[in-house]
């Protein structure tokens, strides 16, 4: 249920967010200047509900200190974020409260992400607790159903057992079940299936599909970009700090129009072995984000680069054989 003519739920405009570099005794005697790593360096995008958005890149990339920054887990340089309309970019704890319960977080890790010593239902009813929502047994019918939304049915054979009494994949429910008792209307899911085994990441990916179609709106971070294809309206491509590709999913993945996203889809596996590409391996690696490359940050491992790459910080435009909507940050497109 992909509403496009609505307001969005989430907008993020020229998002900045940088961690200062410990400069450590010697560097504060010697007033070093203070350097800094530029995780999240102009991020903008928009979010509907039952619209699922994948940002997708590699490992470092910024995307979690992305979410984070959305979430105010973190605080951010510059920019604005909406929620729903709500500038919340510069809201204190007490007026962010009554927001967290609208927007969520999966973790990547579910044997980390659970506490330990609560069973399921002291997981599940804790967030409503928190909240000051429902009576006790209204919060033990809400748990339930979250159980079952997430596949984990009869709930009565969950609630009393410990996270270690579960499999990986059904701690990752758990986990969705968590986020889902406060009815949030934002979600964002950290990389959710990448610590569980192959065999149970379709039925993960499948419970976040039909949130969605349910008018949930979805941020989901993943360096998969055959999932993002498969499960995602939109495609975000980040790298280093910065969005170099965005546009409908079937777009991104048929017309890629940055250099890196094609060097990324160039490994993806083709469903039919007949079809045959030839991997694009980069060169060098990923820039240190401290001292981010003048000019375009992709030009020291782009295969097409040419010397106004390292004097042109190039925006995200419309490519000139790109469908609308469909923006990369390329100067030779």
């Amino acid at each position: 249920m992909t509403t496009n003519g609505a307001p969005p739920l989430l907008e993020v405009d020229s998002l900045v967010t940088r961690y200062p570099v410990p400069r450590g005794v010697v560097g504060s005697l010697a007033r070093q200047p203070q350097r800094w790593v530029h995780a999240v360096a102009g991020v903008s995008f928009r979010l509907r509900r039952g619209e699922m958005l994948a940002l997708v890149g590699e490992s470092g990339c910024g995307k979690t200190t992305t979410a984070q920054s959305v979430l105010r887990l973190v605080d951010s340089d510059a920019g604005t974020i909406r929620f729903d309309g709500t500038d919340i970019t510069a809201l204190g704890s007490g007026d962010l409260r009554g927001l967290r319960r609208r927007m969520q977080i999966i973790y990547q890790d579910p044997y980390e992400s659970l506490d330990p010593r609560f069973r399921v239902r002291r997981t599940l009813v804790e967030p409503l607790e928190v909240h000051g929502i429902g009576s006790k047994e209204e919060r033990r019918r809400e748990a339930e159903e979250a159980l079952r939304l997430t596949g984990l049915a009869p709930p009565e054979l969950f609630l009393d057992r410990y996270p270690h009494e579960l499999s990986g994949g059904q701690r990752q429910r758990v986990a969705i079940a968590a986020s889902l008792v406060l009815h949030p209307d934002l979600l964002i899911a950290d990389e959710p299936v990448s610590m569980l085994d192959v065999s149970v990441r379709a039925g993960i990916l499948g419970i976040l599909d039909d949130l969605r179609r349910r008018g949930l709106g979805i941020l989901m971070i993943t360096h998969d970009l055959s999932t993002a294809a498969r499960y995602a309206d939109r495609i975000a491509v980040m790298y280093l700090g910065r969005i170099v590709e965005e546009g409908a999913a079937r777009d991104v993945v048929a017309n890629p129009q940055h250099p890196y996203t094609q060097a990324l889809l160039s490994v993806v596996p083709k469903r039919d072995p007949r079809q045959r590409q030839r991997p694009e391996i980069l060169r060098g690696e990923t820039p240190n984000p401290v001292d981010v490359p003048r000019g375009c940050r992709f030009h020291p491992r782009c295969p097409i680069a040419i010397p106004e790459c390292r004097d042109v910080d190039p925006e995200l435009l419309q490519p000139s054989d790109a469908r609308a909507g469909h923006l990369a940050a390329c100067i030779r497109t």
